[in-house]
């Protein structure tokens, strides 16, 4: 099936085939064709499924559908954890429902509200929103839900572990009881369940989740590698693959920092992403990096979630990350959708336990990028920072040719 096949807006059809969407994902099947005969969903999606504009597709055409009046308030609210998620999800809207007219607002802290404000006065269909400052503008007379057609929570697994399920139940209390309620998560718990039940009524369930919850086209690999040769290992593997995008995970933002500093005395240019950052400064990155002005991102794991990159062919877990989970999210910025991808970690004796865990999370064994001695220390020895390469210094200082010729 195709998207021109849905029975949805002319116009709809005409952006996706714009936009380059030609055939659903699995999740986009199972769902449109539920949202659309205003059912209450409930899915379960590994990330990088596509997840989005399953809800987003069905929900403009809705909207585009709705006949009356244009000023009933915010009529769609999509709630989510992250400011970095709000702004993605908001230009999947507006990238989708470009020329429909529909008023997309993206609602996060970190930036005035003036601009926000002036937008809510005018009007407002979709708002995609973090609780915080949503619920400063309500309290404070700007924002209206109380009409809201159709309530979704995104990435709920998240939101629970991030502590929001009071302001979800707040939520509730101010919208119609007569409304569609999507609730899209990645993982699944007794939790997870227990707040579906409290927001869906006679929920499709729909669940695209494979034993693995690694996302099939994505390839694993990890390398073992000590910690302090691991920046050597990744200089490598950036100039050898110098026209791909990569994304870089270390644990801290410390750790990102020193990452970035060690790439630029190679001659290799990355950008550093943390939460110790102003908020638009992390979104000009992010935009940059989506834009191809940047080929390699070092960021911490507030980049593992929610955040689609196009065309992303690596990423590099520079760290093994200690929630096992995390891998998972880590992984599915590549291979999105249909695109294929690849995932590589470097692996040092202190972090086997680490790899145990996540495979022992993920059902499989990562395949074992096997290096010989040899090529082990020629990647070293090869390094263009033979000042941090303190190998390389004892071993040129035993040589008694070394100086030589200097």
């Amino acid at each position: 099936m195709k998207f021109s096949d849905f029975p949805i807006q002319d116009i709809l059809k005409k952006q996706l085939a714009v936009l380059g969407f030609k055939r659903p994902t699995d999740i986009q099947f199972k769902a449109i064709k539920h949202i659309l005969n205003g059912e209450d969903v409930m899915a379960v999606a590994q990330t990088g499924t596509g997840k989005t504009a399953a809800f987003v597709i069905p929900v403009l055409h809705m909207l585009l559908s709705k006949k009356g009046s244009k000023n009933d308030g915010v009529q769609v609210l999509v709630m989510v954890p992250t400011r970095e998620l709000a702004k993605q999800i908001a230009s999947v809207f507006q990238d989708i429902g470009k020329d429909s007219g529909i008023q997309i607002l993206g609602l996060h802290g970190g930036v005035e509200q003036e601009s926000q404000i002036s937008k809510l006065q005018k009007r407002v269909d979709v708002l995609v929103a973090t609780p915080g400052r949503m619920f400063d503008l309500i309290a404070q007379g700007h924002i209206d839900i109380s009409r809201l057609a159709c309530l979704i929570l995104d990435e709920a697994d998240l939101m629970l572990d991030l502590g929001f399920n009071k302001d979800i139940k707040d939520v509730l209390k101010k919208i119609p009881k007569n409304r569609q309620t999507l609730f899209f998560t990645a993982t699944i718990s007794k939790k997870i369940k227990s707040l579906a039940y409290d927001v869906v009524r006679d929920a499709i369930r729909i669940q695209i989740s494979p034993k693995n919850p690694v996302a099939k086209n994505v390839e694993h690999a990890v390398a073992l590698v000590e910690m302090d040769d691991k920046r050597f290992f990744l200089e490598n593997m950036l100039k050898e693959y110098a026209d791909l995008k990569f994304i870089v995970f270390a644990r801290t933002k410390v750790r990102v920092e020193r990452v970035v500093a060690a790439m630029q005395r190679v001659g290799v240019s990355t950008e550093a992403l943390h939460g110790g950052m102003e908020q638009k400064d992390r979104f000009a990155i992010l935009d940059r990096f989506r834009n191809g002005e940047n080929q390699v991102l070092v960021t911490t794991d507030v980049a593992c979630r929610g955040i689609d990159i196009p065309d992303m062919d690596y990423v590099i877990n520079y760290d093994l990350p200690e929630n096992p989970e995390n891998y998972v999210h880590r992984c599915g910025r590549t291979g999105r959708g249909n695109k294929r991808g690849q995932a590589l970690s470097f692996c040092s004796k202190d972090e086997e336990a680490l790899l145990t865990q996540i495979e022992e999370y993920t059902g499989e064994e990562i395949t074992r990028y096997d290096i010989h001695p040899d090529e082990y220390q020629d990647i070293i020895f090869d390094a263009d920072d033979p000042h941090y390469n303190w190998k390389k210094l004892i071993e040129d200082n035993e040589d008694p040719n070394a100086w030589a010729d200097k």
